[in-house]
């Protein structure tokens, strides 16, 4: 079955925004800034990384975290599995990035071109499952030592953000497993506590005051 691709206009001349959830794509700010900030620190990577590291991610958009991620972990494999119900049209993709130039983008978009979802990045063994996270998530048979929870805008994107959809992320965590997203909603926030977080609101990156991290007990 045919992907279902990705709406976009563009902002500012580079920046991708979903005219799906009405929700830009990346910080109008600095996006791989934010991304290191929210993601790979607040997961305590790539210090954590390790062979063998599993690193699962809701919302894979532009590819932004994944290019920041393997540009910052050098020793694998590490397993790094995203979750995309609308991805990008490969030429939306290589636009998108070009806003990054210190980030190769290439191997990503050539694999992406070809239709690839489960290649190799670098030190990154990379998985895309494309659908709905509500319904692939729950069949997934492994647990990640640390999630990116990077959908949309709660507000926007309500159900990536759910009560169920948050209970099955702590199911799918090993023990002592992280997650770190942008938001403070503060009903993501109890439904990740609910599922078996300790949850902390930790300062956000840029003009957002506040983000959100925890580990599984």
């Amino acid at each position: 079955m045919q992907d279902q691709l990705a709406e976009l206009a563009w902002r500012d001349g580079g920046i991708p925004v979903s005219t799906r959830f009405d929700d830009p794509y990346f910080s109008l700010q600095s996006g791989l800034e934010e991304t290191r900030h929210v993601f790979l620190r607040g997961n305590g990577l790539p210090e954590r990384a390790r062979p063998g590291f599993r690193i699962a991610e809701l919302g894979f958009g532009t590819g932004l975290n994944l290019l920041a991620t393997a540009a910052a972990v050098t020793k694998g494999p590490v397993h790094y599995t995203s979750f995309e119900a609308f991805p990008m049209a490969s030429e939306d993709m290589a636009r998108a990035l070009a806003a990054f130039p210190e980030l190769d983008a290439s191997a990503l978009i050539a694999a992406w071109a070809r239709g690839a979802r489960h290649f190799t990045l670098g030190a990154l063994e990379v998985e895309i499952i494309v659908g709905d996270a509500r319904h692939t998530l729950p069949e997934w048979p492994f647990r990640a030592d640390a999630w990116y929870l990077d959908g949309f805008s709660p507000a926007k994107n309500p159900e990536l953000w759910s009560e169920p959809l948050m209970t099955q992320v702590a199911t799918h965590t090993a023990p002592g497993g992280t997650f770190a997203t942008y938001t403070a909603a503060g009903h993501v926030r109890r439904a990740l506590s609910q599922a078996g977080f300790t949850v902390t609101r930790s300062p956000g990156y840029g003009r957002k005051r506040h983000m959100s991290q925890g580990v599984m007990a």
